[in-house]
């Protein structure tokens, strides 16, 4: 047995049992995994998977024991890797983070700067996706650290540590009568037509649970991913916006033509965490990012996390 016939079990049932799908991500033919599959599954003495003629049907029982065998090898070769990198090239490299719009617009780019301030050798990857696929992409070590608000925590493959609450706030033109009002109601803004994130991201699905606990039907008039999108659509008189305080925290530097309100007592507080791949091997700079992330977090805190000693704590 070798990693390559790892890899093409791994990728294939990664890729929902589609073998074309698999060689494809493995530059290589499908044949080639296909064969591959049975020459290990002939040296194990079991199916991995069963099938109906040539095509792969689903994960028998043995598979799945073999499947969870391969993750933990494939995970110590990358661990093996990154040690490599470590002690050969000290403190250079790349640091792939996989992150949602709001972090990557709005909180990262301060840590990410004195990051390379600190590790000028260096180089900042990031990808940008749902929470889903922010929890994907580092289960599949297409990054490193994964940071959003939503989804992190309900991978077992992960390990999240929670880095900073933050609330969300009503944004409306300057003028409008909820600008001023003293107190703004769930009522007053189900009244309105809303423009605010896409159901997956930025604490939406509080704002709906906020809604649905008082049985009101909000008239949402436009949905986005992306705050600056949704500050503009507002502008533009199409409703008023519930977004994250983080977007807004620029505005209050220069005048502007939207009203600020906090509405954190309706829709409560978020939290954002950080999550990294279970049982991986982190690199120095890594560990520092994570520390000028958040205040609260520190290198022993994420090793013990790591090592399963950790699972959460208090904010």
């Amino acid at each position: 047995m070798n990693l390559h016939q790892f890899r093409f079990v791994q990728e294939a049932a990664r890729r929902n049992l589609n073998l074309t799908e698999a060689a494809k991500a493995l530059h290589t033919s499908q044949p080639g995994v296909s064969k591959a599959i049975i020459e290990l599954e002939e040296e194990l003495g079991v199916e991995i998977f069963a099938r109906h003629g040539k095509r792969l049907k689903r994960i028998t029982e043995p598979g799945q024991h073999v499947l969870r065998s391969i993750e933990l090898i494939m995970r110590e070769v990358g661990n093996l890797k990154r040690i490599g990198e470590q002690f050969s090239a000290q403190d250079s490299g790349t640091l792939s983070i996989a992150t949602t719009h709001t972090q990557a617009r709005y909180v990262l780019p301060l840590p990410v700067a004195r990051l390379r301030e600190a590790y000028p050798k260096v180089n900042v990857s990031l990808h940008q996706g749902s929470p889903d696929q922010v929890a994907r992409m580092v289960i599949d070590e297409t990054a490193e650290v994964g940071i959003a608000t939503e989804s992190l925590s309900d991978y077992q493959e992960l390990v999240t540590l929670p880095c900073y609450e933050w609330q969300h706030v009503l944004v409306v033109p300057q003028g409008h009568a909820l600008a001023t009002k003293d107190r703004i109601t769930l009522e007053d803004l189900a009244a309105e037509p809303l423009i605010t994130y896409h159901p997956s991201f930025t604490g939406r699905t509080r704002i709906d649970a906020a809604f649905a606990t008082r049985k009101l039907q909000p008239r949402v008039a436009l949905e986005a991913i992306d705050s600056d999108v949704i500050k503009t659509y507002v502008r533009l008189g199409l409703g008023i916006g519930i977004v994250a305080e983080m977007a807004v925290r620029d505005d209050a530097q220069q005048p502007t033509d939207l009203a600020v309100r906090p509405v954190g007592q309706l829709f409560g507080q978020n939290v954002a965490r950080i999550a990294f791949k279970r049982g991986a091997y982190l690199r120095n700079f890594v560990f520092r990012f994570a520390e000028l992330l958040s205040d609260r977090l520190d290198r022993q805190l994420i090793a013990k996390a790591l090592s399963g000693h950790v699972n959460d704590y208090e904010l």
